[in-house]
């Protein structure tokens, strides 16, 4: 893989994809199972979750805790780097209000 110096790129490469933000974005609120993510990220399939939280798991943006009580409970929650990104979240929700009717007016087209 070629190595860039160039900051959107570099952070795409952790973050891009359709969904990895989205998970970023409901850890936020603090930590959440599994099952919670999956509901709240509707029509994301169990194999795409489990891809992109093993994804962003090794990349350090968010971490999985693993509690020893049966049935299984695992919660992610985000990493002080994945912390990091709330305020570029919360601009990106206020860019997304801002413009909502035009948006849905070209998604609608």
């Amino acid at each position: 893989m070629q190595k860039t110096n160039c900051p959107i790129t570099n952070s795409l490469k952790l973050i891009g994809g359709k969904w990895k933000i989205a998970i970023i974005y409901n850890l936020i609120k603090g930590p959440t199972r599994f099952g919670e993510l999956k509901k709240v990220l509707t029509p994301i399939t169990q194999q795409m979750l489990t891809k992109q939280l093993r994804e962003l798991e090794r990349d350090q943006v968010i971490n999985r805790k693993v509690y020893e009580v049966v049935p299984p409970k695992v919660e992610y929650s985000l990493t002080d780097m994945g912390l990091s990104l709330r305020p570029v979240l919360d601009s990106w929700c206020k860019w997304g209000n801002e413009n909502q009717k035009l948006m849905q007016n070209i998604i609608n087209k």
